[in-house]
């Protein structure tokens, strides 16, 4: 069992929503990268999601394109951010960490040689939005026979029939994401919100998460009232992107990661 499952567990019991955050590794740097990644969970994340740099991230909308070409030019290998999730666990053995990204880089790493460095490091669940359920033999369950939660991504468009296969093998939590889309896209209405929240619930007990388009405190409360965890991403990528130096860079996204923790934790007093 990874830490995922104690982690919303525990968040059910006080009867409050995940915060959980996405930041690309090695954006814009190494050591300010591993910086905010350590500070986050005092700022208030409960589970972080980190992730992998890819030259191609056809999923994701211009924040987090943009974040990736920055790690890239500075640097950032698969092998970087496994090292950089090692380095997190030296000061941090409690907060579930999940990798995001693509399949070609680990391909391309080696699936076995990736699941063992992993599982090493001390990574919690894998999101490969690329990979479908019929390859599940692939990376999934590999990764579930290692101790770590394979997380799909379920969306507006995935339809009563298809959604049982697409969760068929889905540990962790849930994604769903809530626009038709690439990441950082407009928001969903919350009648539509609430209404897709049903539906998987009569598909799955996982906990589920809502992403794409969460950028205020407000709206992450809102969210927060209907489902057990809220993922914000490109609104921190963007505080990343606006910052002049790596001490501003740091302290501007633990400020909004501590302003929607804030909003969360008041979502359902």
């Amino acid at each position: 069992m990874s830490r995922l499952q104690p982690r919303f567990a525990e968040l059910k019991q006080a009867n409050r929503a995940a915060l959980v955050t996405f930041l690309t590794a090695g954006d814009p740097n190494y050591d300010t990268s591993l910086a905010i990644l350590r500070g986050l969970p005092a700022a208030g994340a409960d589970v972080i999601e980190l992730g992998m740099p890819f030259t191609d991230p056809m999923a994701d909308g211009p924040a987090i394109q943009l974040a990736n070409i920055r790690a890239l030019q500075n640097g950032q290998t698969l092998a970087k951010t496994l090292q950089m999730v090692r380095e997190f666990r030296q000061t941090d053995q409690a907060t579930p960490l999940v990798l995001m990204g693509y399949y070609n880089p680990i391909h391309k790493y080696g699936v076995e040689r990736f699941i063992a460095a992993a599982q090493e490091a001390g990574v919690d669940g894998l999101i490969v939005v690329d990979l479908p359920p019929e390859h599940n033999d692939e990376l999934c369950e590999p990764a579930q026979a290692a101790g770590i939660d394979f997380i799909r991504l379920t969306t507006p468009t995935t339809d009563d029939q298809r959604l049982p296969k697409v969760l068929h093998g889905s540990s962790g939590f849930v994604y769903y994401v809530s626009v038709a889309g690439v990441t950082g896209a407009g928001s969903a209405t919350l009648e539509h919100v609430e209404q897709a929240v049903a539906r998987l619930r009569r598909h799955t007990d996982l906990p589920i998460s809502i992403g794409f388009g969460i950028r205020t405190p407000e709206h992450a409360a809102t969210v927060a009232r209907l489902a057990d965890g809220v993922v914000v991403g490109s609104a921190l990528v963007d505080r990343i992107a606006k910052a002049e130096s790596s001490e501003q860079t740091v302290e501007s996204v633990l400020k909004l990661c501590q302003e929607l923790a804030e909003g969360i934790g008041s979502a359902r007093r």
